[in-house]
């Protein structure tokens, strides 16, 4: 049985074709500047690639390329999307509305569509890409949903709550939501079945990369996650300030003359590492810096960028240890979580309070690796592992088991 897994965004269509008898990817690919140039990008597992500048005015145009690639005799893996059982979509935004994945009707549309005002480049672009699913495979094809939010929603009041008045969650959903917990629930699934057990596990999940988030992972149910009613707050990240004082948004605003608009466009895309090194928001640029020493100008900020998402992430592990009385393991994930090694080793250091030690040779060496990896050493009472996150087998997973119903 194979599943398409897809995921739709303002401007590109990411797409994985699963074998789910072995969970083995059969081919991968991106449709890119969907509504301007357009381009795909195409890879089979046999090694075989395909890249075109192709015209791509909507959704629908790019999943047509995408058909088109599947099936192609010199670079497709199937003769047909007849073979292809069913869709898989990821979503951004489910709200409180979704605390589960689910099969796709017109209802479900129309939730997800009304659900935008919370997540407006992500939301709309999803129902665009479920509708040219539809346009391309019919409506008799089944498609499931998996939502960002969905495994958040086990978070007790006391997390998810701000502290505005109440009636402004009820007239406007004002809420701490989290985000990438698709990645989250992947990765502390793994963790859980390394320890053995689900119930009595205490578990923080470090998702790090361009857009980051921490989680507390208790008895399998995520109790507290630092993204909010936006992926904006919580840790610095590639171009996100995260956590700042909101007094700090009406000062630059009245400072600059921002509009709401500008104001929420600057702190999403020009602030984190981007904001503080002046010179770029991904942290492997920012890492050559570093390595460069002193002697490179841009050494001081690049460093000071880095440092101040150990201090977040540090700040975060230590609050939710207190949160849930202790930790079994700590997970690190994500493009930064997964290959930066010198981050890792930050965070991890000067944290024996918390029993946590970290092996620094082979933390050194875990970089680029498919395989799950434990850096702690074996005298270190919290263990501490390197899981690489595969968020479209989860949605490849959730729809299987939603069609099979």
């Amino acid at each position: 049985m194979k599943i398409l897994v897809v995921n739709a965004g303002s401007s590109s269509l990411k797409y994985q074709l699963i074998d789910m008898e072995n969970e083995n990817v059969l081919a991968k690919g991106l449709c890119e500047r969907i509504g301007d140039t357009g381009a795909i990008t195409h890879k089979t597992a046999d090694g075989r690639k395909y890249e075109a500048d192709i015209p791509m005015p909507t959704h629908t145009d790019a999943f047509n390329c995408l058909v088109e690639a599947l099936t192609s005799e010199e670079y497709g893996v199937i003769k047909s999307m007849k073979e292809i059982s069913a869709v898989g979509h990821r979503i951004v935004q489910g709200g409180a509305i979704f605390d589960r994945s689910v099969l796709v009707d017109e209802k479900v549309i129309e939730d997800i569509y009304n659900l935008a005002e919370l997540a407006p480049l992500h939301n709309k672009a999803h129902v665009q890409g479920i509708r040219a699913c539809i346009e391309c495979l019919g409506k008799d094809a089944p498609q499931v949903v998996v939502f960002d939010t969905a495994f958040h929603q086990t978070m007790p009041a006391k997390s998810f709550m701000y502290a505005i008045p109440y009636e402004m969650y009820e007239k406007y959903k004002i809420r701490r939501y989290g985000f990438h917990g698709t990645s989250h629930r992947y990765v502390s699934g793994v963790m859980t079945d390394i320890l053995g057990k689900v119930e009595g596990t205490k578990i923080i999940t470090c998702h790090l990369g361009n857009g980051s988030s921490i989680s507390a992972v208790k008895d399998g149910k995520v109790i507290d996650t630092t993204m909010g009613f936006t992926p904006l707050a919580g840790v610095e990240m590639g171009t996100r300030c995260g956590d700042i004082d909101p007094a700090v948004v009406t000062y630059i605003m009245d400072k600059e003359g921002f509009t709401p608009d500008e104001m929420s466009n600057f702190m999403n895309k020009k602030c984190g590492f981007l904001g503080v090194s002046g010179f770029s928001s991904d942290g492997r640029d920012l890492e050559e810096a570093i390595a460069n020493g002193p002697s490179d100008p841009r050494y001081e900020r690049a460093k000071l960028a880095v440092d101040i998402l150990i201090q977040d992430v540090k700040k975060y592990i230590g609050s939710f240890v207190a949160e849930m009385n202790g930790v079994d393991a700590i997970v690190f994930t994500a493009g930064i979580g997964e290959n930066n090694t010198h981050i890792r080793g930050e965070v991890c250091a000067e944290m024996e309070c918390f029993g946590i030690e970290l092996d620094k040779e082979l933390n050194e060496k875990t970089l680029c690796q498919s395989d799950v990896v434990k850096i702690s050493t074996e005298n270190s009472k919290v263990d501490v592992y390197v899981i690489p996150t595969n968020e479209e087998l989860v949605i490849a997973r959730d729809t299987l088991a939603l069609i099979n119903q």
